[in-house]
């Protein structure tokens, strides 16, 4: 395995385009072109922040925040970002509206609290179990990436770059989500799984 430092570290892996499938289908004229251009902004946005952040002797972006935090941060950037090179979807107006993209001009200001219309993003370090808080029929799109942690320096993991490893996406089905709920004294968040059937829609696409 290669070893980087951590000024290497600041410089992300760079997206092939020729690693995307070209028979992948996409809904609202998404293209497989967009993402790779929304991605290379993302790379583009990591790389100018931690090399700032390293002028300053302090840590890159994604080892100190919280890995969840970290992983919002990715999927967030990604339904900014996507709209500017596909025009006929939007980032859903609505404050915590569902799907976080939702066709053009379909909805009254562009927003809407919940609609099976759209495209639901998430950045995610896990290659399957991709969570939502409730089961949903809609498409959803996840951003697979590999970086440092905040509890890569406690486990004695060196610099690595960011990378994205894969992105997955299909239209998915309530049978494709298992639902764990919770206890009347649980505090635990009721959350909604991807099951292998939706993972195996996502990755053959």
């Amino acid at each position: 395995m290669q070893e980087y430092t951590e000024e290497q570290a600041c410089f992300p892996m760079q997206v092939d385009p020729t690693r995307f499938n070209p028979g992948c289908l996409l809904p609202y004229g998404l293209t497989t072109a967009h993402i790779h251009a929304a991605m290379l902004d993302f790379v583009d946005f990591l790389g100018f922040i931690n090399q700032q952040l390293n002028s300053k002797a302090l840590p890159r972006l994604e080892s100190f925040l919280m890995p969840a935090n970290f992983s919002s941060i990715v999927g967030e950037f990604m339904t900014m970002t996507i709209p500017r090179y596909c025009k006929s979807l939007v980032k859903n107006r609505y404050h915590n509206g569902h799907p976080d993209l939702i066709p053009h001009g379909v909805f009254p200001d562009d927003a809407v609290q919940h609609s099976t219309e759209g495209i639901e993003i998430k950045g995610s370090r896990h290659a399957s179990g991709w969570q939502g808080h409730n089961a949903e029929a809609v498409w959803l799109m996840v951003f697979h990436f590999d970086s440092n942690t905040a509890n890569d320096a406690n486990l004695e993991i060196g610099p690595k770059p960011f990378q994205f490893l894969g992105v997955y996406a299909a239209r998915l089905e309530l049978q494709d989500w298992s639902f764990s709920g919770r206890s009347a004294t649980s505090r635990r968040t009721i959350t909604a799984s991807v099951r292998q059937s939706g993972a195996i829609k996502m990755k053959n696409n």
